[in-house]
């Protein structure tokens, strides 16, 4: 068969795709109207992970998981909008992680609001000036971002999905040479999580701390002779050379980030749940919580203690587990929790990645 009738046989494909496209759009506004009428939000983690769930289940190629992955985040993306258009703020500058995660989850049709610090973003979704907020919660090999936890004990906001973005970090510059380059910037995390690369490629060099990977490549776009450790979104924004990609010590470097807002997730059957409570001052207070989870045959994915702030020594406690609060073996379980506890906060359930 000739290159040209094939062709004319995409086309063909295409003009169906847009059909079908526009039928899916029709369909949305229906959806968009009912839920008008109910009150219900227009955003439905649940939903959307259980369409991509079934179309990956009923995927024979030859295109890959990835790639119908990101054509249907465009799709979901482009039908949110006509739907109900969202508005969600993230930790900011544009060109940071948190911005990249936000983009790989709502797709380029929403508008994505850069804030300051994270208390900005909280705000922001508190006070209705955007519908959702992106922060990031912990990466795999530094840790727990401590700030987005402490905000989380005194806000309403529930956590309604989780982001994990894998975190790669370049080494780029004005430069195309990497002798050239005798300054860096970068953020404190970044740097510790390309430290050994530091000592073994850069031995000398300068290391300059700033607010962002962001800012780290606007400064470096700034001066010859420098350069940032960044993410690939942000070295393309200001124009530089990548001199050198996953740099990053560790392979399999994730970030995990939260997305919050005032409704909370309906149940998928493959959920988290995040906690947090406190418990009594006496011996075996934490061993007999935690063995309620035990008891109930339940997974906890995380454990993390910070320090409550309102007295000397006194913690409090923030537990991910798996399973839905709908559920009933993890109502039971916080049924139990609670009568042991001197507080006691659900966070939010929400689809598992």
């Amino acid at each position: 068969m000739k290159i040209g009738k094939v062709r004319e046989e995409i086309d063909s494909i295409d003009s169906q795709i847009l059909d079908l496209l526009t039928l899916r759009g029709k369909k949305v506004l229906e959806i968009a109207r009912l839920k008008s009428i109910s009150g219900k939000g227009y955003y439905a983690p649940d939903r959307e992970k259980f369409i991509l769930e079934r179309l990956f289940k009923k995927n024979k190629g030859p295109i890959p998981k990835d790639g119908l992955k990101a054509v249907y985040r465009e799709i979901l993306s482009s039908c949110r909008n006509i739907e109900a258009p969202l508005k969600v703020a993230y930790l900011g500058p544009e060109g940071s992680f948190t911005h990249l995660a936000a983009m790989e989850k709502f797709g380029s049709s929403m508008e994505l609001i850069p804030a300051s610090d994270i208390a900005e973003v909280f705000t922001a979704v508190e006070k209705d000036e955007v519908d959702l907020g992106v922060v990031p919660v912990e990466n795999s090999s530094e840790g727990v971002v401590t700030y987005t936890l402490d905000i989380l004990v005194d806000s309403h906001l529930k956590i309604i999905d989780e982001i994990m973005q894998e975190i790669a970090h370049y080494l780029a510059s004005l430069e195309n040479d990497i002798h050239r380059v005798k300054k860096i910037y970068s953020h404190p995390q970044a740097l510790g999580q390309t430290r050994l690369w530091l000592r073994n490629n850069l031995p000398g060099v300068k290391v300059v701390e700033v607010d962002s990977t962001s800012e780290a490549a606007r400064l470096a776009s700034l001066e010859k002779g420098s350069g940032a450790i960044t993410g690939k979104l942000a070295a393309k924004m200001y124009g530089l050379n990548t001199l050198r990609a996953h740099i990053e010590d560790l392979a399999h470097n994730y970030t995990r980030f939260l997305v919050i807002g005032k409704e909370g997730a309906k149940r998928t059957g493959k959920d988290k749940t995040s906690i947090i409570f406190s418990v009594k001052d006496k011996p075996g207070a934490l061993y007999h919580c935690l063995a309620a989870f035990a008891q109930g045959n339940i997974n906890l994915t995380k454990i993390e203690s910070r320090p409550s702030k309102k007295k000397a020594w006194d913690y409090i406690f923030f537990i991910d587990m798996e399973g839905h609060i709908d559920d009933s073996r993890i109502k039971k379980a916080l049924d139990q929790l609670e009568k042991m506890c001197v507080y006691l906060k659900v966070l939010g359930s929400y689809p598992r990645q």
